[in-house]
């Protein structure tokens, strides 16, 4: 570890302390602390606007080995390797970072990256212990000091703030216009593999704002975005997507978030996880079947199955705890995943959710 990088602890709500090494932005930041067990993916979790206002630990142990790939963009304005317009996450936290990175696609090193993007990211952490303190307490509130920098951080409770609002995009955006069917695109932190894979299946995508309302469009289907924070925040969204399926039988979709957001409207509760699903190897069942699917997540909310409406069934069921992975109405084309079909980073195994979705229309 390199002598010369300023000494940082991360202090916990709860009093306990880790002491660091800064190879990031030095500017002290306070956000929930969580932890990520996927071996590999970084660039794209960090710009996952999922991860607002948190605290991002890698459990795997060497990170910033294969660097970070050029912020390009293609024709239809979408990054390239990127999940979204720049990194979201408030700072990364990792056992041993690589200051040497070798890969055919790297331009920078991720400190270099995060220096430029104005994020902090500390090594040197006991990312085991620290991972072993929030799954036995939870998640919490944490903050990073720097030494020799005043410490005083605003202090923001994460579950207090509408993050969605934060992340949406602000205006009308379409992609692949004039292509084949119309989907509108809730946004509520949607990731760019999701419009992605929407496009390569021929879809004309209408990206609106989180509480946006839609329902006077033309369009011939809705898909619910990812998204960070409490679902329980966005009132407008679930009031709007209530008006949608009172008066239309348009086929739906949705993921994380919009598994979230599809339960709400249709009566179901939320709960937060302990520590939540953040992973890219989160083994899931469909109901009523033997397949079972190892799939990306990332979230700290769920759905409580068990107060869904009468009309809506468990689509999928988490193999480790038994907590809600998506649902469906049983009449009606509305279905959702609590996992990311769309992956990047993880596995692509449930991919086939899209083609569901469009096989409805």
């Amino acid at each position: 570890m390199n002598e010369n990088m300023r000494d940082v602890t991360l202090v916990l709500q709860d009093g306990t302390e880790f002491k660091g090494k800064s190879f990031g932005y030095e500017n002290s930041v306070v956000g929930e602390v969580v932890f990520n067990t996927a071996m590999m993916g970084y660039p794209e979790s960090l710009t996952d606007p999922s991860y607002a206002g948190q605290l991002m630990t890698l459990t795997y142990p060497l990170v910033g080995n294969y660097g970070v790939p050029p912020f390009t963009v293609e024709k239809n304005g979408i990054a390239t390797f990127m999940e979204s317009d720049r990194i979201y996450a408030s700072a990364i936290i990792v056992s041993d970072y690589s200051a040497d990175y070798s890969h055919w696609n790297a331009c920078e090193s991720l400190g270099n990256w995060l220096k430029r993007e104005q994020v902090p990211g500390i090594t040197g952490i006991d990312t085991r212990q620290l991972t072993k303190v929030l799954r036995e307490h939870g998640v919490m509130m944490g903050r990073l000091v720097f030494d020799g920098m005043d410490d005083e951080v605003p202090q923001e409770d994460y579950g207090s703030i509408n993050w969605v609002a934060r992340v949406s995009c602000k205006d009308v955006i379409r992609y692949n216009e004039g292509a084949g069917k119309k989907v509108v695109l809730v946004d509520c932190g949607v990731k760019n593999n999701i419009i992605r894979c929407l496009i390569r299946r021929g879809m004309e995508v209408i990206r609106v704002p989180w509480n946006y309302d839609y329902t006077e469009m033309d369009f011939d289907g809705l898909f619910l975005a990812n998204g960070p924070g409490d679902p329980d925040m966005c009132v407008d969204a679930v009031d709007i997507l209530k008006k949608q399926m009172s008066v239309s039988r348009k086929p739906i979709c949705g993921i994380c978030m919009g598994n979230q957001l599809l339960a709400k409207a249709g009566g179901a509760t939320i709960y937060k996880l302990k520590y939540g699903h953040r992973s890219h190897n989160q083994p899931v069942r469909e109901v009523g079947t033997n397949h079972c699917y190892v799939t990306s997540q990332n979230h700290g909310y769920a759905v409580d199955a068990a107060t869904l409406g009468n009309d809506w069934r468990e689509l999928f069921v988490n193999m480790n705890d038994g907590s809600n992975e998506g649902i469906r109405h049983i009449s009606n084309p509305w279905f959702s995943s609590q996992f990311h079909p769309e992956a990047c980073s993880g596995p692509v195994d449930t991919e086939f959710m899209f083609d569901r979705f469009i096989e409805t229309m």
